[in-house]
């Protein structure tokens, strides 16, 4: 553990919480919206019993995870719990059934203290979109049984996918994750980043404590706080019941991380940025189920998965790799506009290196589908509206891309094409960080109606890009006193949005075929303590060559899909 440290007081700026309220005052300046309601705060419940040995056990107390799956591998992944200092070797078996009976690999590998006992095996030779069942073992004591899939390869029915972000444990219990873990028809669950946050006790909620108590600092205190968001039985069993494709957002660093820094860190009294990004990227390897993408700069974490050639998913780095510090919105009104340093384009939000990247996954797609899985919302989100040849309205949030907009203009030049290379089809942005659902038909200027000069209509679509799909967090706070309140008002200044939900817990889910993607928005009913309730709350699809989001029925799951580990 790290130091103790007395919680520090957030600092000036925008928090997801604060955007909010402050999209709403202005449309209530604006005459969109009647007046707020209060509401009132959530119980405390205590948090559940940590699932460690005691003196001189070894366990496995972190259970079981698998991730990054390919046609043919997967990462396995689990943490001994124990107090030898020394090297402990390692057994693992994979099989076809869940009785462990057919087996098609296994092997031994050694962990120590200094990968903090977590154990990380890719495993190879399997077969293509087959599930399989798995389990480690030392000293005797086996591991929970782990269940896991191999993506498909070459002509794909259906992908079924859950989506998930932002999972602030001091602010509720992760019955999202429950809910999940229990759909046997899962492919892949893919998380948008945010899986730990790094605030400390009284900075972050209180319907669980942190630990440490103090905000993490240090590798020691990075890996602490890992370890107990992996004894919550929620968390273990998603991982357990399905493989996991993940990047990072800002959390799993500190607040707005960019590069060079953060909102909430400060050098002169908390260390190096450097030093504190180093020690934050070797827990995340060491406790994460994924593969290092370059051994020479761990900051580089972009990757894609080819789900046969019914599409690919690429994963956008988006945070310290290279993305500039966020500018200030006015301090006056809270607000920017697309002018002065906000049009710079040398500032970056991905990087040329990861810029040229993706125009060269897209342009070499050959898969029906391009789902791209990223951090922060790409569509414009405005108070006041305006088209680009009147400046482009008003924005609030400089943390999303509405902050980078230069960099924004890059991808839609990508997606547009020009005399040389055609226009990109079928692109699917897969986001999360807002704490709150919503949809978008992506245009470059969804204000301006005539879509002859690259204007947007939002009764045909017309002018779209790409659509958006936002998925809501597992338990960190929208604002309830927006719900059914501002929506309107938000619609009316951001014609592109098709959906918007304020103040409901949960996660989305994907499903894919050659015809159509289709998003549905599945709830929580509550954070505040254990529940097992979950209801269905909009589907929205995006059809073939269309560009556009229109309404969709809800998904039947698979038939028969094979059984969950036991």
């Amino acid at each position: 553990m790290g130091r103790s440290r007395t919680p520090k007081p957030r600092r000036p700026g925008l928090s997801r919480r604060d955007f909010l309220k402050r999209t709403g005052a202005v449309l209530l300046a604006l005459g969109a919206a009647p007046l707020l309601q209060s509401c009132g705060g959530h119980h405390a419940e205590a948090a559940p019993a940590p699932v460690t040995g005691t003196s001189g056990e070894t366990t496995f107390g972190h259970s079981v995870a698998s991730g990054d799956p390919l046609f043919d591998r997967v990462i396995l992944w689990t943490r001994i719990t124990t107090n030898s200092a020394g090297p402990i070797p390692v057994d693992f078996v994979v099989a076809r059934d869940a009785a462990l009976s057919q087996i098609v690999r296994s092997g031994q590998v050694t962990t120590d203290l200094g990968h903090d006992h977590t154990v990380k095996i890719d495993v190879d030779g399997l077969q293509a979109n087959t599930t399989y069942y798995y389990r480690f073992s030392t000293g005797g004591v086996n591991s929970p049984i782990g269940r896991t899939k191999t993506l498909p390869i070459g002509d794909t029915g259906r992908v079924r996918m859950a989506v998930v972000t932002c999972a602030s444990l001091a602010q509720g219990f992760f019955n999202a994750y429950r809910r999940i873990s229990e759909r046997a028809d899962l492919d892949l669950v893919v998380h948008l980043g945010d899986y730990i946050y790094e605030f400390g006790n009284g900075q972050d909620g209180n319907v669980r404590l942190y630990d440490p108590a103090n905000e993490i600092l240090s590798l020691s205190d990075y890996r602490t706080r890992y370890a107990q968001y992996r004894r919550d039985t929620d968390l273990q069993e998603v991982h357990r019941q399905h493989p996991m494709v993940a990047i990072w957002d800002d959390h799993e660093f500190a607040d707005n991380a960019y590069a060079n820094g953060a909102l909430n860190h400060t050098e002169a009294t908390e260390g190096s940025w450097a030093a504190r990004v180093a020690a934050a990227l070797q827990a995340y390897y060491e406790w994460m189920p994924i593969r290092v993408v370059d051994p020479a700069n761990l900051r580089k974490n972009n990757r894609s998965f080819a789900l046969g050639n019914l599409a690919d998913l690429l994963l956008l780095e988006e945070r310290v790799n290279a993305r500039s510090k966020q500018l200030l919105a006015d301090s006056t009104t809270n607000t920017f506009t697309q002018s002065g340093a906000f049009t710079d384009p040398n500032r970056q939000i991905l990087g040329s290196e990861e810029e040229s990247w993706l125009s060269d996954k897209l342009r070499s797609s050959t898969a029906k589908w391009k789902l791209i899985a990223q951090g922060v919302m790409f569509a414009q989100l405005k108070i006041t509206p305006g088209t680009i040849a009147n400046g482009g309205g008003t924005f609030v949030n400089p943390d999303q891309w509405d902050g980078y907009q230069p960099a924004r203009d890059r991808v839609y030049a990508i997606l547009k094409g020009n005399a040389t290379t055609p226009a990109i089809d079928n692109v699917v942005l897969l986001s999360g960080d807002l704490h709150s659902s919503w949809a978008a038909d992506l245009s470059q200027d969804p204000n301006n109606s005539d879509v002859a000069s690259g204007g947007y209509d939002p009764n045909t679509g017309a002018g779209s890009r790409a659509v958006e799909f936002v998925s809501t967090s597992i338990t960190s706070p929208g604002l309830r006193e927006l719900a059914n309140v501002t929506v309107a008002g938000l619609k009316l200044v951001n014609p592109h949005f098709k959906y918007i939900e304020l103040s409901k817990r949960g996660y989305m889910l994907v499903d894919v075929d050659a015809t159509r993607v289709i998003n549905e928005w599945w709830y929580v009913d509550t954070v505040a303590s254990v529940s097992n309730v979950q209801s269905f709350g909009m589907a929205l699809q995006v059809q073939d060559g269309a560009r556009h989001l229109i309404l969709a029925s809800q998904t039947a799951p698979r038939l028969n899909p094979p059984a969950l580990a036991p």
